[in-house]
């Protein structure tokens, strides 16, 4: 009697629970609520945070043709590192009062990356339960109003309309990664997914060319040439900085240089094997129209951008853990222990120390010291790996999940 009151118990739980993460009001009120709560509670006690306040200058920079890679301590600490084009992005929230345009800015963040992973080719409302696992990181980002979302966005935007078999959109959106902080030009993995390459090609060189010269309008020829060319300077000068940083290089590389003391440890020792072991994901070309396939493709170039770049730091695993949650939510079901376990490890891990909501000591004296937060996500890539390699997959067009 005693075990099946608590039988029904468990599975009354278990019901609630399933239609609380299937509500999208709740699911929505999470993602965009949460982090607007603690944006707006900042700025009702503080002056406009620094991270908006160096992409507000990227715009005015560009306007009155002052050096993007400058400091300028009068306004803002740490520097640019965007291009250009960003300036065009961050336009119409930098015309705004701050708190305004700070706030918006993080509303269109969410909105961005909301839509994104909603056009995911899952099945049974599975985008949501991937919005619940990326929360704490977008509210991370959220707090530091960060770009990051659209960063991510804009890597599944061209995933999405290369199935869509719109590569000229698909073409845009690699170029706007590309042209704002460079990791969107991870977007190029998902070319031999195209049925329309000789299109593709020339597309990104006609959207290569008009963002690189967009910019013009609203300053000048001579200056945003010499703008790409600091920006280049720039980003060489920063990847160096990155090695000793304690914010920066969480990444696989930054767990070795921690833990076995190696700071000059060379980024290429760990890159090349890396993109070997990407590489030979695509040999399996008979499976190159399996949405299920794809997607593991997606999460594996999602991941992959975060924990092999020395620039990773907090703030950019809403890039990796969003393809964490959509390698979860593309596997077969039932899942096994080895996949919950790999997923429960990256929540308490990469997700939540940064947030401070347990095991603080830890994460304040192993976590973050030795950049641990990228050890989950390599061991799920790793897992993506042999997915890809070994794997079998249906020919449809759509993922045998959540049946």
């Amino acid at each position: 009697m005693f075990k099946a009151s608590i039988k029904n118990y468990l599975l009354s739980v278990k019901q609630g629970l399933t239609k609380l993460i299937c509500d999208k009001r709740f699911v929505y009120t999470i993602w965009f609520g949460i982090g607007l709560f603690i944006v707006l509670r900042g700025l009702i006690s503080h002056q406009p945070p620094n991270n908006y306040l160096i992409f507000k200058h990227n715009f005015l920079n560009v306007i009155h043709q002052q050096s993007l890679y400058t400091p300028q301590p009068e306004y803002y600490y740490d520097r640019n590192h965007y291009g250009p084009v960003f300036s065009l992005i961050i336009a119409p929230f930098a015309l705004l009062p701050d708190g305004v345009g700070a706030m918006l800015w993080v509303l269109f963040n969410a909105f961005i990356l909301f839509k994104a992973i909603q056009l995911l080719p899952l099945k049974n409302n599975s985008y949501m339960i991937i919005l619940l696992l990326c929360t704490n990181e977008i509210i991370a980002s959220s707090i530091f109003f960060q770009f990051n979302p659209i960063i991510t966005a804009l890597i599944i935007f061209s995933f999405y309309f290369i199935r869509k078999k719109q590569d000229f959109w698909a073409a845009l959106m690699i170029a706007l990664g590309t042209f704002t902080k460079l990791y969107g030009i991870v977007g190029l993995a998902f070319f031999f997914f195209s049925d329309h390459k000789l299109k593709l090609i020339p597309s990104l060189v006609f959207w290569s060319v008009v963002l690189f010269v967009l910019p013009m309008a609203i300053s000048s020829p001579e200056f945003i040439l010499k703008t790409y060319s600091a920006w280049y300077h720039d980003l060489v000068a920063k990847n160096a900085e990155n090695a000793g940083s304690d914010m920066q290089d969480i990444s696989v590389m930054g767990i070795i240089r921690r833990v076995f003391n190696n700071p000059g440890f060379k980024n290429i020792y760990v890159i090349a094997p890396a993109m070997f072991l990407f590489a030979l994901s695509y040999i399996r070309v008979k499976y190159f129209k399996s949405a299920r396939y794809q997607l593991l493709i997606l999460a594996s170039v999602l991941i992959f951008t975060v924990i092999f770049s020395s620039s990773a730091e907090s703030a950019t695993y809403i890039i990796a853990f969003s393809g964490v949650a959509i390698w979860f939510m593309n596997l077969n079901r039932p899942v096994t222990i080895l996949e919950i376990s790999l997923l429960v490890f990256a929540i308490v891990i990469t997700s939540f120390p940064f947030a401070d909501v347990f095991i603080k000591n830890i994460s304040v004296t192993y976590i973050r010291p030795y950049k641990l937060k990228a050890l989950p996500c390599l061991l799920i890539w790793l897992k993506i790996i042999h997915e890809t390699l070994t794997a079998k997959f249906s020919d449809e067009g759509t993922p045998e999940v959540a049946k």
